[in-house]
């Protein structure tokens, strides 16, 4: 039996060296208290949405996730983060275009920023990682799209921690809002 463990973590690592921190950054600066934030992705990468809502939640912000039952429409401010691999996700790509129309932030994570979803987007972030459908020029020995999501993953707890430092919020605050 084969232990991937060590490579999974060196490729999960290779991807985040290479993202650029300047698109971090402003990422950051848009997650504001008095604005409200939308997360939204399909399969694995929704999933991946879901535990970044729920940690902006522990740090006090006012947080949807696309799809859900109690998620409002959007309103010029609000921000949504798009996470697609392919950034043509239709489902995302038809929030994101609802979104753009009312005023809101667009920030997409993808892999392809020449995508349907990297047109739409205010902000990119920029993830070079294996996606589900890359055949040719896959970049790790994972199967389908596991790279891109763990990359995500990552990078967005540490956008969380990022503005839990910024905004001074302690582990024990959020800690408060953990259920």
């Amino acid at each position: 039996m084969s232990d991937y463990l060590m490579q999974i973590v060196e490729e999960v690592g290779t991807v985040l060296e290479k993202v650029d921190r300047v698109s971090i950054e402003k990422t950051v600066d848009l997650i504001q208290k008095d604005g409200r934030i939308f997360v939204d992705g399909e399969g694995r990468s929704g999933y991946v949405g879901k535990c970044f809502a729920m940690r902006l939640m522990h740090l006090g912000f006012e947080v949807y996730v696309m799809g859900e039952t109690n998620t409002p429409s959007f309103r010029d401010g609000d921000v949504l983060f798009c996470i697609s691999g392919s950034g043509n996700t239709g489902s995302v790509l038809l929030n994101a275009e609802k979104a753009q129309k009312v005023g809101a932030e667009i920030v997409t994570v993808t892999n392809n920023e020449q995508s349907s979803l990297g047109m739409v987007a205010d902000h990119i972030i920029k993830l070079d990682a294996t996606v589900r459908g890359d055949q040719e020029n896959r970049k790790s020995i994972q199967l389908l799209g596991s790279l891109f999501d763990q990359a995500v993953h990552l990078l967005l707890d540490n956008i969380c921690l990022l503005v839990s430092e910024r905004d001074r919020i302690s582990n024990e605050a959020a800690t408060q809002l953990h259920v």
